[in-house]
């Protein structure tokens, strides 16, 4: 790093890593207490601040408390140690837990109730009739499920696994002069949690939590005891995997034996309900070995994720967004080969908006085309039913060569990678698990097709999973080509992947973690000495995070220099803008929509002749320097205005984006004066408008067609 990069490393210009998610969190949670939403929509943004919560404890929050343990003391970039980190962390989740039941309290439940769908939460207000329905439901379906587990001095207390719900009690044996002993019995997540009951009324919905049932009849588990008192309660787990990747003789057989260490690392949040017993609370604080930082006394119902139940309640659309769905992609006919299509030009996919069935088909139609010779694909998160993999495994049963790089490493997707990858290896295909101690994140197809004029290589790239059901949730970008260039490229990169060769020259892509760090520095620098030679410098990136040292510094230096630099970073961001005389020239927004943004976007003005760049990487060390990661560029000239107007709209949006500050809070845009744009909801219009126009012409060319072939008949 240049001396004059050094300049720029100064603590106070960092924002800690941790507590700008917590930030991006808070903005979730904001969208949750915005009055213009629909009152479901609202309901699902606080579902997701819950399940948000979860992940951030399990990974984030145990990595620092495994530094503490490890008395591991440097400080991050912003000059925070691992315990200074823990403590601010406490201070803002504790504050966050509030303000998600204060809502959920004093907002969603009387306004739920006023929209006919009733959350019970005293089970003293059941009527006659619903207490019956509920005492034959906890007969028939909860009770035989039940294991209730007592601990005394011949039971040892039990293993209490990873964000289950359980009910804790105090029970008296009345044949012992013991005072009590503690019982506990796990919520079971085989049944649903959200209970409907019999309301009584046609047009309303009412519904009690599972926990609550367990908890009134807790008594019918304890023969011959008296319970004291029981609440429930839920436990956070270090859920982050350690595997020694050179140690392991097989890679698959690790990861599996790791998964099951997650139902039992160390305890590193404990939920309980506001006014759960003292001595209960006790117990509990001791068997776990919690500090009092990390209890968190509830007002409410444990663990909010089962609100999304709620949200997916059929009847209810008028309290919803209308459903949005996917449009054909602009030019794309589903009558005409892909890969012939592809040969007239570069095809962008801009996802949700457009539907990601070219990529599906683009998989299909190669595992059936007779002219495909292979199919090398890298797969990081796939759905459940992915229609990609039942492709890639019919190619091979079909003779194909088919290699597919199967990231076991992927973070909650371990099991799910297990399954697909046993699956394809069975079916034929050539499974490989990436490079030792790297995590291959690229998104990429290739599609070597024998043609009358010799071989042709087809590419798909995306900034995305291969993923059919979050493509529908998340934005993203894709590019289907058949540039050689790209192709060679394509090559090399399953090569590297397949057999440890690395090229010595790229021909247009960049690749982590040798390439990418310098050509992103390389372009930053760029931008920088343009705007010192006194031409106009403009950089637009768009991504998740943004948290890597050299990257920030680099950007201070640009700005310093004169550079416009607009930021589009959704989640954590450690860059501060508004400093003087360094970030002054930076602008930083956040959008939060209904749809979670994903893609990874790059714009270099240079100098009038203007480069575009996608990918998979974010602005993080992770990212740069731990993963295979793929930059790609956008080079035909109309696919680039595209990708322009869409970074544009994202940078005029006044009701999605939020501006960070200098203090490193955000707040949304000031509308006055300034036109309202949604940007998401801009893009769907447009992608709909589009589909109408398309098939309206379609519609308007088979009328002229029609009469020709009768007169030539």
């Amino acid at each position: 790093m240049s001396s004059t990069t050094n300049q720029y490393m100064k603590p106070d210009y960092f924002t800690n890593r941790e507590l700008s998610w917590l930030e991006f969190n808070q903005r979730v949670l904001l969208e949750a207490k915005d009055k213009s939403l629909p009152l479901l929509e609202r309901v699902k943004f606080l579902s997701i601040t819950a399940s948000n919560l979860d992940e951030f404890f399990m990974i984030r929050v145990a990595s620092l408390r495994d530094l503490v343990h490890a008395d591991y003391t440097k400080q991050d970039l912003s000059g925070m140690s691992p315990n200074d980190q823990l403590e601010a962390i406490s201070l803002k989740t504790h504050e966050m837990v509030q303000t998600q039941y204060a809502t959920y309290n004093r907002t969603f439940l009387p306004q739920l109730k006023q929209n006919k769908i009733k959350i019970i939460t005293e089970y003293e207000k059941l009527s006659s009739a619903q207490s019956k329905y509920i005492d034959n439901y906890f007969k028939t379906d909860i009770y035989p499920v039940l294991t209730p587990m007592a601990v005394d001095s011949s039971r040892p207390f039990p293993l209490i696994r990873n964000k289950t719900l359980n009910i804790g009690a105090l029970i008296h044996d009345k044949k012992t002069d013991v005072d009590y002993d503690f019982a506990t019995v796990q919520v079971p997540d085989v049944l649903p949690r959200v209970i409907e009951i019999p309301s009584g009324k046609d047009d309303e919905k009412d519904f009690i939590l599972l926990e609550q049932v367990i908890e009134k009849n807790i008594g019918k588990l304890f023969f011959n005891y008296e319970v004291i008192c029981a609440f429930p309660y839920r436990i956070m787990r270090n859920a982050d995997l350690t595997i020694d990747e050179d140690e392991a003789a097989d890679l698959l057989m690790e990861i599996e034996k790791q998964l099951k260490k997650r139902q039992w690392g160390e305890v590193i949040r404990l939920e309980v309900e506001e006014n759960i017993d003292k001595r209960l609370l006790k117990i509990l604080k001791q068997e776990l070995s919690v500090k009092d930082s990390d209890i968190y006394k509830i007002n409410g119902p444990l663990d909010l994720t089962f609100l999304m139940k709620i949200y997916g309640l059929n009847g209810f659309d008028h309290l919803k967004y209308p459903r949005y769905v996917p449009q054909p992609v602009k030019g794309l006919s589903s009558d005409t080969s892909l890969f012939s299509q592809i040969r007239c030009g570069d095809i962008l996919l801009h996802h949700p908006y457009q539907t990601f069935d070219p990529v599906v088909d683009f998989v299909r139609q190669a595992a059936k085309d007779p002219y495909v010779l292979a199919i090398k694909q890298t797969l990081y998160r796939v759905s459940s039913n992915s229609p990609i993999i039942s492709s890639l495994a019919q190619a091979a049963e079909n003779g194909k060569q088919v290699t597919v790089l199967v990231e076991l490493k992927a973070r909650f997707d371990e099991e799910n990678n297990i399954l697909w990858a046993r699956k394809l290896e069975k079916a034929g295909c050539h499974v490989i698990y990436g490079l030792v101690g790297l995590k291959t994140h690229s998104k990429i197809t290739l599609v070597v097709r024998k043609e009358d004029d010799g071989i042709r290589r087809y590419v798909h790239l995306g900034t995305g999973n291969y993923n059919d059901s979050t493509a529908k949730l998340y934005t993203d970008m894709g590019l289907l080509t058949c540039s050689k260039p790209i192709g060679e490229d394509a090559t090399a990169v399953f090569n590297m992947l397949s057999g440890y060769s690395e090229p010595l020259v790229w021909n247009k892509l960049a690749v982590a973690p040798l390439w990418l760090r310098d050509k992103f520095l390389y372009l930053i620098r760029r931008e920088t000495e343009h705007a010192q030679s006194g031409k106009p410098a403009h950089i637009i990136a768009k991504m998740n995070s943004l948290c890597d040292a050299s990257i920030i510094a680099a950007l201070y230096e640009a700005s310093c220099a004169g550079v416009k630099i607009d930021l589009i970073v959704r989640g954590i961001c450690s860059l501060k803008s508004g400093i003087p005389g360094v970030s002054d020239n930076i602008k930083v927004r956040s959008i939060v929509g209904n749809f979670l943004e994903h893609s990874r976007i790059f714009y270099f003005y240079n100098d009038g002749f203007v480069e575009i760049y996608m990918g998979s990487a974010d602005w993080m060390p992770r990212n740069l320097d731990k993963r295979v990661e793929i930059m790609f560029p956008v080079e035909d000239d109309r696919l680039k205005q595209e990708v322009i107007q869409i970074l544009e709209t994202q940078l005029s949006d006044t009701v999605k984006a939020h501006i960070l500050k200098s203090d490193g809070s955000y707040e949304k845009v000031d509308k006055r004066g300034k036109k309202v744009i949604n940007s998401q909801e801009y893009f769907c219009k447009k992608a709909i408008k589009e589909a109408k126009n398309e098939k309206k012409q379609k519609q308007d060319n088979s009328r002229t067609f029609e009469p020709l072939m009768k007169w030539n008949e």
